[in-house]
């Protein structure tokens, strides 16, 4: 081989190179950031693109769709001293790719960093319940204090989301000992309130019961002076009545005592109407 075909071939290979050096298809959904001898010179958008090869470079490739960005499970401490875990997930996009290369050196971990010291921040000035109802509200200020500080890296967020928020194991415990606790003190209210209404209802009811009893006393005790008086009153001064009233009822009295099941020995007066007589008596002179 010639000299001559030995350029000519250098020649055609050198042409090559610069042609594909020069000639740059950028994707859709990409943006490419060019640099001119180290300094930007321009921004390729989806398409067909020319740059000047060995003095132009594409020194970053850009994805201009939303981009997820997880933001790993970290302890953020509460206002009352409590421990919980919590993690987020962040869909950014990239609007301004000058700024996105040139004004962070990593913009995905910056953003991420500061989903994470903003979210200890936010969750730091609430107590422990609040923390774990508040997952919108947090959202919220989350996304409003990091929107300012994404413009000027050139990014857009368009959503931050908690994706868990949650006590630590230690607090975890801790809650559900306390709420225990809080359930037997609950049920030994209930029981103490139980036994105390039993109580109360027992002692009215006793003293319902003596008065009712008192007045049954009351009632029988006038209702036998009355019967009293009533016979008195029928018999008069002839006790003849009385005795065959009071003789059926010894009489009557005698025969339960012998048709007792115990009764062995039943022991009859010898001269049963001086007995009756004598107790008549007795009474009489009572009265």
């Amino acid at each position: 081989m010639s000299n001559a075909m030995v350029v000519v071939l250098a020649i055609l290979v050198f042409v090559a190179v610069t042609i594909a050096k020069g000639v740059r298809i950028v994707p859709q959904g990409e943006e490419w950031i060019v640099e001119r001898l180290g300094k930007y010179f321009g921004t390729l958008k989806p398409g067909l693109n020319i740059i000047i090869p060995y003095l132009d470079k594409v020194a970053y490739k850009l994805v201009t769709k939303d981009i997820i960005l997880d933001v790993q499970e970290q302890e953020v401490i509460t206002r009352d001293n409590a421990v919980i875990l919590t993690n987020a997930i962040a869909f950014v996009k990239v609007t301004d790719p000058v700024k996105a290369v040139y004004g962070v050196v990593d913009f995905s971990e910056a953003i991420r960093n500061m989903i994470m010291t903003t979210l200890r921040s936010i969750i730091g000035e609430m107590e422990l319940d609040e923390a774990l109802s508040s997952r919108d509200k947090i959202k919220a200020r989350l996304r409003e204090s990091i929107a300012d500080e994404a413009v000027d890296w050139g990014l857009t967020v368009k959503s931050v989301e908690i994706q868990d928020i949650k006590p630590s194991p230690s607090m975890q415990k801790a809650m559900e000992q306390q709420a225990s606790a809080e359930r037997e003190r609950k049920a030994v209210v209930t029981r103490a309130e139980g036994a105390k209404q039993a109580a109360i209802l027992e002692a009215e009811a006793r003293l319902e019961a003596s008065k009712r009893d008192a007045n049954a006393r009351v009632m029988l005790a006038e209702a036998s002076a009355e019967a009293i008086r009533r016979v008195a009153s029928a018999v008069g001064s002839d006790t003849t009545p009385m005795f065959y009233m009071l003789g059926e009822k010894y009489i009557a009295s005698l025969e339960r005592m012998g048709g007792a099941d115990n009764a062995k020995v039943v022991v009859l007066p010898a001269d049963l109407q001086e007995a009756v007589r004598g107790l008549v008596g007795g009474l009489a002179a009572k009265r």
